[in-house]
């Protein structure tokens, strides 16, 4: 009995071993992963998720090399790539690496065995950089070290070499190191030379120039605007030229666009070009009302603080549109949708050069094949890692690609599976709160677009909920409005006959001398220039009124930071913190009311500290008065009233500026242009007031930090 239980414990133990080694658990596969995987939404919020790729082995590294190709190889028994710079897989899923140490292609099949290596006998190869093969198999090779592009046909043989375009719209100063290109179905070349901030140099197929395609644009910061105001042309022709930022690779999908990673800028390091060489990314993505020029390659926060944008080196892109590059400073790898929406990005710490299955020691090259697997080509390690989708990863490129298609309803449930796995991503909420509107759930719709910070997505879903509220109470409000209409003028008769004795207006006249003096606000509004020049000679302020209307102009504007709608403050989704706002707010009113009653006491103005002081305090009132309804308003109106929202805003922060342009007449007793001035000047000397507080902070904390360093110096000692 015993020896037949014992039989069948070890049957049932080798069946378990069994299925284990042909099936391994994907979760118990992805816990032991040597990277993390993370999401990370419009608003920097970090977010850890399951693996959206799993390492699936390595190829590229002592691949055994067939005896009838040894010959070819040199007689040797394995693979041994050599500083690989590119890889291209073609439709049958071949893998062709740029072999630039050996100057050679090498191909690969889709199992990662040895093929051929290609080294054009009839003209030798030099340091390629870049492959490409077309549907037809012809071979196109970025031949850098010979400074030119030759097309092969499918066995290799030589059938036509594009040197440097021989054209009068290529400058002579242009250096012409192609590294890398692709072609579109017409045959036209788009070549990425190295460091030509010009763009990429398109070819037709005869190898003719026809331009320089999708460049990009140089930054233009306040600073160069200022340059460009004060400085004369000697000066500007002294100045370093500012050059836009040169493409370091392309890609090309199935429909035709062509796709650009540039390293040395801060945003907009991906372009989707169309034939006319257009950005189709810009403004596309869910995040885009936050997010209008993004930023792409993804950092980890805590390396964020070494201030070192990313350095996306290659990008490829799979059928579905998705995207993913490579960073070559961070050793990350990011992948975005068809329109820019981040879906993932993954990476681990590299501290030697030994090689580790799924980590990139450098990451130089990127690629897909047909069944969605990643192939990262690593230059230290001369080899190649091979990702796989994981489990999660797939439910999100199926979802997404059902959700970019239009086709709501049939990612809903994927979408159910993927929130149910991970409640923080917010794809998962995008894509469901996408199937809510498609259903007209709009109730749930806004919900989950608030909660994943889309601000479109909600102001349109808000905009159906209150058209469906009016439709509903259209009726009570109108009767509503009627009936406080006949309220009010029965009002208004009856308070004539009720209260003739009283005098008019008398039963709201007040004698509490604050009330008086905050009530003089009203005849700022009137007339302004009288009213600034009652508090300075008539005493219509006090400095109890000033604070208080100081004090409520403060609480505005934090009301204003704080409670206006998700629509056009979407730092709220992230939270806001009104202290340093506040700080700032009081900072900058002090400073002015100082630097003004300075300015003003050099250039013979009347006014005192106080009369500034109560002015400065009167000039706020139209936060108070305009940006508490409009900050309510807000709640009440979609992105398609925008431009109301802004006017008001405006209005508001015009207001303010013309009455402090009234204040500084009437207190000073100055005329119109003096005003203007005296305001300038103000606002220098308040900047340089700035600056010193900065510089005093600066070299306290120098001071400190030296007292510091003797104080432990003499300690060790």
């Amino acid at each position: 009995m015993k020896s037949r239980t014992l039989r069948i414990v070890s049957i049932g133990i080798f069946i378990a071993a069994a299925i284990s080694a042909v099936l391994p658990l994907p979760r118990a596969a992805a816990s032991q992963l040597p990277y993390e995987t993370y999401y990370k939404d419009g608003f920097g919020q970090l977010v850890h998720t399951q693996a959206a790729y799993i390492p699936a082995g390595i190829i590229g590294y002592n691949t055994a090399i067939p005896e009838i190709d040894k010959a070819e190889a040199n007689g040797a028994d394995a693979l041994q790539l050599n500083q690989p710079k590119d890889l291209y897989i073609d439709q049958k899923d071949h893998v062709y690496i740029a072999d630039t140490g050996n100057n050679r292609i090498v191909e690969l099949d889709d199992k990662g065995d040895y093929v051929r290596q290609i080294k054009v006998e009839e003209s030798p190869l030099k340091k390629p950089n870049g492959v490409y093969v077309n549907k037809n198999g012809d071979i196109y090779i970025a031949d850098t070290g010979n400074n030119r592009v030759v097309r092969l046909d499918a066995a290799g043989k030589l059938l036509k070499q594009f040197g440097r375009p021989e054209t009068d719209y290529i400058p002579a100063s242009f250096k012409y190191d192609p590294v890398n290109l692709v072609v579109d179905k017409r045959g036209f070349l788009y070549v990425t030379s190295l460091g030509a901030f010009q763009g990429l140099v398109e070819l037709d197929p005869e190898g003719q120039f026809v331009s320089f395609f999708g460049p990009n644009k140089v930054s233009f910061s306040a600073f160069d605007a200022f340059k460009r105001l004060v400085y004369t042309r000697e000066m500007y022709q002294r100045e370093l030229k500012k050059l836009p930022g040169a493409i370091a690779n392309a890609a090309i999908d199935n429909e035709g666009f062509i796709y650009t990673v540039t390293k040395e800028v801060a945003s907009g390091q991906i372009k989707k070009l169309n034939i006319a060489g257009l950005d189709q990314l810009r403004g596309k993505g869910d995040f885009a009302s936050v997010e209008p020029v993004k930023a792409y390659g993804e950092v980890l926060s805590h390396r964020q603080a070494m201030n070192m944008n990313p350095q996306l080196s290659d990008i490829t892109v799979d059928p579905s549109g998705n995207m993913t590059v490579i960073d070559t400073v961070w050793n990350i790898i990011s992948q975005y949708d068809q329109n820019g929406n981040l879906l993932f990005f993954w990476g681990g710490d590299v501290i030697t050069a030994t090689s580790k299955t799924g980590v990139v020691k450098t990451p130089t090259a990127i690629a897909n094949d047909s069944k969605g697997n990643l192939y990262v080509l690593d230059n230290t390690n001369n080899l190649i890692q091979v990702l796989r989708p994981s489990e999660f990863g797939s439910l999100v490129h199926q979802a997404n690609a059902l959700t970019q298609e239009g086709k709501y309803e049939e990612s809903k449930p994927i979408w159910e599976e993927v929130h149910r796995l991970n409640t923080q991503y917010t794809p998962a909420l995008i894509g469901l709160a996408k199937a809510a509107y498609k259903e007209q759930d709009f109730e749930l719709a806004a919900q989950l677009f608030d909660q994943a910070g889309v601000v479109g997505g909600y102001s349109d879903s808000f905009w159906q909920n209150r058209l469906i509220w009016f439709q509903h109470n259209f009726g009570l409000a109108m009767n509503a409005a009627l009936v406080a209409g006949v309220l009010f003028l029965t009002w208004g008769r009856l308070s004539r006959k009720l209260l003739p004795a009283l005098g008019k207006g008398a039963w709201l006249r007040v004698d509490i001398p604050v009330a008086k003096k905050l009530g003089h606000v009203f005849t700022l509004i009137r007339n302004p220039v009288d009213g600034f020049y009652g508090i300075r000679h008539e005493q219509k302020a006090s400095l109890l009124s000033s604070l208080i209307i100081l004090a409520a102009a403060a609480a505005a504007f934090g009301y204003m930071q704080a409670g206006t709608s998700f629509v056009f403050n979407p730092k709220v989704h992230a939270g806001v913190d009104l202290l340093p706002q506040m700080v700032q707010f009081f900072g900058l009113w002090i400073g002015w009311v100082v630097s003004n009653y300075l300015v003003s006491s050099l250039l013979r103005g009347e006014g005192r500290f106080k009369d500034v002081f109560y002015g400065s305090s009167y000039a706020l009132f139209p936060i108070i008065l305009i940006g508490i309804p409009v900050t309510y308003l807000s709640n009440a109106l979609t992105l398609d009233e925008s431009a109301i929202f802004h006017f008001l805003r405006f209005a508001a922060i015009l207001w303010v500026v013309l009455l402090t342009v009234w204040m500084v007449q009437g207190i000073h007793n100055y005329t119109f242009i003096e005003s203007l001035f005296n305001i300038v000047v103000s606002i220098f000397t308040l900047l340089i007031i700035v600056i010193l507080i900065f510089l005093f902070i600066s070299l306290s904390y120098e001071l400190v930090h030296f007292v510091k360093s003797i104080y432990q110096e003499v300690i060790i000692r």
